[in-house]
């Protein structure tokens, strides 16, 4: 059945992208533009007649791009249906990763209803949005996608008559014709605002919408299953879900973002949510119009009523006047009254407005008791779950803003503090580690500060303390809810984290509930990662915080850092024993770990299926909670519509809760090939090594990639490198990735395994052997190499060649080329041979939806390359012209972007 279905979506996508070409052509035809119709022919023409098409390049460029992101749309809605025909066909289990198949697994295992319920009560996610320099796309094109998604499907509904579906194909022409006069990037580098406008936008628009789309896919898979939906009807008993947010709040390289940007940051966030319970709670009201007359009143309700007027004064009184036969309506009517208080911020009586949104809350469900007490379950579940959950997932903050900064920024602005504050002697910053420990632990146990309001101290120091003395007057103000985490780049002492806290004791924050998070980064900081968190959790300071941490310490683990440190391989594996041992480090303590994942978009940055992404975690250490950014390009692709949004998390979601059961007391643990891998490991170390270290390397990279219009370009308000110099470590791990895929080595992705494997197999082909036997025992290991196979399925060794030829040098070339090409062709046979079957079959989907795109993706490289050549010789003039073709190249970059669909 599932093989029947494959091929119905396969099938829609055909007629799907058939259709919305034809819009396109009728579109381009109807403006005049006969030859660029040609482009969208390309299966038509040979390699020679392409390149004689009378099209200028910038409507080659324009052209192929929208027809990219227009296929992107049709596959998106392709799957979302060929998920309901498959939940229609089969049930609701049979959709991976999904809350059908979860609770299946569950049933199946002797799960009662009950312990199902308490699981599920106790997963919290995260997710946290970022913006990152690989999102191009100006916010209008965003909005207009969103549009054209909505009208597809429109189309869908097969009970439309022909003069309905030809409206809605008239205005996909029109909508396209829009789009075509559209300019697709930015002009102008985006600020910090624009970017938080974004961010905003998903997290007050789309995210509130999401919410209840995946609670009432829950339920829905729930009853499907046959379970009592009495057991799973409460807020209470649903998953938590936080949003998070960076953008405002990570300094880590970036001086645009200033103390200001970071508090007004907080309100806007505080802002809109309020904006949205208002919202919610008005219409909550206008249908809660239960008649006095035909219901009886329960008298906690009328004294309720009476009691919440009252401290209301003049406005209570008006409320119940507009509707004196509807006390239930009159109780959300005054609850209306005390959140605008709230939002004006103008009433000194504390019983007129709220605190915090936890009051809310209590109003809320008192309202819900009364109802179902009453036997009007219906109604509550109905009308007042949905605002209860919104109170409950975004309360009056929105998203928690994280703070992020650099282990070397904290550090000097401790040594400007000090040596501004009489400790002239102490040059802190050239201490060694153990002196810097023994000054700190000493110091932080006087609680008086020695920084003062009124003096600069230097740079650094006045930023941070600025930046914390932002946050404490917020949480005098709203407590603390909107704030994240205190994040530390590159952490790679005790010392990174124990600044931190003098860094609060200096601004009055050592005694509230927000944490000290280290971030490890590089391989080496991944290896002695649970060294530096068990003498963390065994710090004074840190285990006289644990209450107000509920005895929780949050890492965050770097994908993209780890990966530029050390390849694909190393990254991953390193990352996998790092989320072991840490988590160990926190049972002996008996402080519950919970990890904070740096992903991005792409593989290399540890993008993937989330549900695989999970099923990959070492046993027990999800322990109910997970925290994950999602960057640049992949919000839009993964929540720009709620469809596909709520399918995201919900496989987020379940999967989460999936990993969070007990593994049952019968269960066989298997031993998995550990140190094999390690030796496959070390050798692709190795292998990448040599590759990053060799003296021509960076002239080569520089030379075959666009790096340099990354550093140059205007998608993205951060820099592209932390400090400015050109060295690999200086590089930010996004741009890295982002130049090699769009050149298709996408070796980020793969280098060092091929010959590491082929060592293994050739050296020891017993331990290969025991190697290809657990791939489909150990999700970790069949994840890994699967994800490793997309990257070199996503390469193409023909355009690495062209790229290359960029390289001036023909020995330079030459070595690195040869190196490149043989470790792609060597990873290729042993993933095949380690995987079982030939590629072609396993992933036919993928290599198809590639062979659809690559004669277009061919243009746009060789426009590539083109312009690369002609910017490069020019681009230090600051001429004109030189602009012109930097935004020509970021349209190519934009639209190649599109195509590949995973490239930072």
């Amino acid at each position: 059945m599932k093989e029947k279905v494959k091929t119905n979506e396969f099938q829609k996508i055909i007629d799907d992208r058939s259709f919305i070409l034809s819009c396109y052509e009728d579109m381009l035809k109807r403006i005049n533009e006969h030859e660029t119709l040609k482009l969208l022919q390309l299966n038509n023409f040979s390699e020679e007649e392409i390149k004689k098409l009378a099209v200028s390049d910038e409507k080659k460029i324009q052209t192929l791009g929208i027809y990219f992101q227009l296929i992107n749309l049709v596959e998106e809605n392709a799957a979302t249906q060929y998920r309901r025909q498959l939940e229609n066909q089969e049930d609701v289990s049979a959709i991976r990763g999904s809350w059908g198949e979860t609770l299946k697994i569950w049933k199946n295992q002797g799960l009662s209803e009950d312990q199902m319920v308490n699981i599920i009560s106790k997963v919290n996610v995260m997710p946290v949005l970022t913006a990152h320099p690989t999102e191009a796309k100006r916010v209008s094109i965003v909005e207009l996608h969103r549009e054209l998604y909505l009208l597809l499907v429109q189309k869908e509904n097969t009970s439309l008559a022909k003069t309905e579906q030809y409206a809605i194909r008239e205005k996909i022409i029109n909508l396209l014709e829009r789009w075509w006069r559209t300019g697709e990037i930015y002009l102008e580098k985006p600020d910090i605002t624009s970017e938080r406008d974004n961010i905003v936008y998903y997290l007050s628009h789309m995210f509130p919408v999401v919410v209840e789309k995946s609670d009432q896919q829950l339920k829905n898979s729930w009853v499907a299953m046959g379970f009592d939906l009495e057991k799973l009807s409460l807020p209470e008993q649903f998953p938590q879900y936080n949003f998070g947010s960076w953008v405002g709040g990570d300094r880590d390289g970036h001086p645009f973002v200033t103390p200001s940007i970071t508090q007004d940051t907080l309100l806007i966030h505080r802002k809109k949510a309020l904006e949205i319970i208002h919202a919610k709670l008005v219409t909550l009201a206008s249908r809660l119009t239960l008649s006095a007359i035909s219901n009886p009143v329960p008298y906690v309700l009328t004294e309720a009523v009476n009691k919440l007027a009252k401290a209301l004064g003049l406005a209570g009184e008006h409320a119940l006047k507009r509707n004196p036969y509807e006390p239930w309506r009159q109780y959300i009517s005054l609850l209306v009254i005390k959140l605008e208080h709230t939002i004006a911020q103008n009433d000194s009586d504390s019983n007129s407005y709220y605190r915090s949104s936890k009051f809310l809350q209590d109003d809320l469900k008192f309202i819900r008791n009364v109802l179902i007490e009453n036997g009007a379950k219906g109604i509550a579940a109905d009308l007042v779950f949905p605002v209860e959950r919104a109170v409950q997932c975004f309360g009056f903050h929105l998203a928690k803003l994280d703070i992020r900064q650099n282990s070397t920024f904290y550090e000097k602005a401790v040594a400007q503090i000090l040596s501004k504050s009489g400790f002239e002697k102490y040059d802190f910053d050239k201490w060694d580690e153990k002196s810097r420990v023994e000054f700190l632990t000493k110091e932080l146990k006087n609680p008086a500060p020695i920084s003062d309001i009124t003096i600069s101290y230097g740079n650094e120091a006045d930023n941070v303390l600025d930046c914390f003395r932002v946050l404490r007057q917020h949480i005098n103000l709203f407590g603390t809810d909107g704030i994240g985490s205190l994040i530390v780049s590159m952490t790679r002492s005790l010392s990174d984290l124990l600044v931190v806290y003098l860094l609060m004791r200096e601004t009055q924050l050592l005694n509230t509930n927000l944490r000290v998070t280290p971030l490890f980064e590089t391989i080496p900081d991944l290896e002695s990662g649970d060294t530096i968190l068990e003498a963390f959790l065994n710090h004074p300071v840190t285990i006289s915080r644990n209450k107000l941490v509920s005895n929780t310490q949050e890492v965050m683990l770097g994908y993209s850092d780890s990966n530029k440190d050390g390849g694909t391989l190393a990254s991953k594996w390193n990352l996998y024993k790092a989320e072991e041992r840490l988590s160990k480090v926190g049972e002996k303590y008996n402080v519950t770990v919970f990890f904070f994942h740096g992903r991005g978009g792409t593989i290399s940055r540890g993008g993937g299926k989330y549900h695989r992404f999970l099923e990959s975690m070492p046993q027990n250490t999800v322990n109910g909670q997970i925290k994950l950014t999602i960057q640049g390009e992949s919000i839009a692709q993964q929540f720009g519509n709620p469809l596909t949004a709520t399918y995201n998390l919900n496989m987020l979601t379940s999967g989460v809760a999936r990993q969070t059961m007990p593994a049952p007391a019968n269960l066989k643990t298997e031993k998995y090939p550990a140190e094999i891998l390690d030796e496959v490991t070390e050798a692709s170390l190795k292998y990448y090594k040599m590759m990053i270290e060799d003296p021509d390397f960076i002239h080569f990279f520089s030379t075959v990639t666009s790096i340099d219009v990354l550093e140059n370009s205007k998608i993205g308000s951060r820099p592209a490198r932390r400090t400015g110099q050109r060295t690999l470590n200086d590089l930010r791990a996004i741009p890295w990735v982002f130049s090699w895929n769009l050149s298709r080595f996408t070796l980020t992705g793969w280098y060092g395994v091929g010959q590491a494997l082929k060592e293994l197999k050739t050296e020891k082909p017993s331990k290969f052997n025991e190697l290809k036997q657990f791939i489909e025992k150990w999700p970790f290991l069949k994840f890994l190499f699967i994800q490793i196979e997309t990257n070199l399925i996503l390469a193409n060794s023909d355009l690495m060649k062209r790229y290359a030829a960029m390289e001036p040098d023909t020995s330079i070339r030459k070595k690195l080329l040869d190196m490149i090409l043989k470790d792609f062709e060597e990873g290729i046979a042993t993933i095949e041979e380690l995987l079982g079957e030939p590629v072609e079959v396993r992933r036919l989907g993928q290599i198809d939806n590639l062979k659809r795109r690559e004669k277009e993706l061919q243009v746009l490289h060789e426009l590539h390359i083109k312009y690369l050549k002609e910017w490069r010789e020019i681009k230090d003039t600051n001429s004109v012209d030189g602009d012109k073709l930097l935004t020509r190249l970021l349209s190519i970059i934009n639209s190649l972007s599109g195509g590949l669909k995973n490239t930072g």
